[in-house]
């Protein structure tokens, strides 16, 4: 048991983080294997679908949301050129092309809409009855279309003995893949990248914040956002590479942040929250990170680690206690909102006995 102001703990927890780090980069190169293999089947199959590339550097294609974890996210092709709808309407269809007598509900915050006539171009493929109703493009469709072309392409490519199909958690494809360190969960969601322009339901940056600094927020705009196909009927806002640009300028003054974000997921992962598919995942925290640094804006305040650190985990307390964590960008969506209340207790339990005695029983 170590004291958060002992002076070698930084450097125990950072060999726990680098370590981390060697693990990840691993699976990361074996899934990234199976990931290219796959997908190139399911772009010789269908059009709509790219394939991803394999990297030897950073993949913005794939999310370690825990080590056992990832989020890939599959960029669809023939759509160019997005708008925004100017109009909006009620909606009476259901999947499987009957008609409803109220109309489907409306879109939460951080979800939307789309039109195919949205996009200037679009493949003649996006107005087929298999992915299109009443000129929607519909996720739950796009989905359906998703998942036999991932079963196929499983058979296809001969890894059946390393990649396996597992139950469906709602609207959401997940595989397992066999790595040579564990078992990896991947839940795999087709994508539609928008990288030219900004959502309009992302209100950001909020007046009068010194974080990020004018000229960053205009660097980060200009990253676009993506719409991910994990729900039946609406699109869900993502900014991955957005938020991926802010942890690359997190410490240019110097600080600690990024460190301490690190350490913070390292608990996290360890002691906090640990499990296959965790009530907090790596996203959480990195909002937390966010929100933070916006409150903190000064260099000053991110200097001494121990203090850092704490100011960290009392946001994540805080969050975690009253099931409420705003999302970073869009500001009226609860990232907890559907987030199991017992297991959110049980964190802020843990939470709540490290910040009145911070000591850290390293695994």
């Amino acid at each position: 048991m170590k004291s958060l102001t002992e002076g070698n703990l930084e450097d125990c927890l950072l060999k726990k983080v680098d370590l981390r780090r060697q693990l990840i980069s691993q699976i990361m190169e074996e899934i990234q294997k199976v990931v290219h293999r796959l997908t190139t089947e399911i772009s010789h199959q269908d059009v709509r679908f790219q394939a991803i590339p394999y990297s030897d550097t950073y993949n913005g294609n794939i999310k370690v949301l825990t080590p056992s974890h990832f989020l890939v996210t599959v960029p669809v092709k023939g759509l160019a050129g997005y708008r925004e709808a100017k109009k909006r309407h009620w909606r009476y269809y259901t999947l499987q092309g009957g008609r409803l007598c109220a109309p489907v509900r409306s879109p939460e915050d951080h979800q939307q809409w789309l039109e195919v006539k949205q996009f200037m171009k679009s493949l003649w493929q996006w107005h087929e009855a298999d992915v299109n109703i009443e000129g929607d493009i519909v996720p739950g469709k796009v989905l359906q279309v998703f998942q036999k072309l991932v079963e196929n392409a499983i058979r296809t490519c001969h890894v059946s003995g390393k990649v396996s199909m597992l139950e469906s958690y709602g609207s959401v494809v997940w595989v397992a893949v066999e790595t040579s360190a564990c078992q990896v969960e991947v839940e795999l969601v087709p994508a539609v990248e928008i990288p030219t322009s900004w959502s309009v339901k992302a209100r950001w940056p909020r007046c009068l914040k010194r974080w990020p600094a004018p000229d960053r927020v205009e660097c980060v705009k200009s990253f676009g956002f993506d719409l991910l196909a994990r729900a039946n009927y609406h699109w869900q806002l993502s900014f991955c590479r957005a938020e991926q640009v802010m942890l690359e300028l997190l410490d240019e003054d110097g600080g600690c942040r990024r460190k301490c974000f690190q350490v913070m997921r390292q608990m996290k992962e360890d002691v906090w929250c640990p499990g296959k598919r965790p009530v907090l995942t790596s996203h959480h925290l990195q909002t937390v990170l966010f929100w933070t640094c916006e409150k903190y804006p000064h260099s000053k305040d991110w200097k001494v680690f121990s203090k850092s650190l704490l100011r960290l985990v009392q946001k994540l307390h805080k969050c975690v206690s009253q099931h409420f964590l705003r999302h970073y960008f869009v500001r009226k969506s609860n990232l907890l909102r559907y987030a199991n209340s017992v297991e959110l207790d049980a964190v802020a339990q843990k939470l709540a006995t490290f910040l009145k005695n911070p000591q850290i029983n390293l695994p």
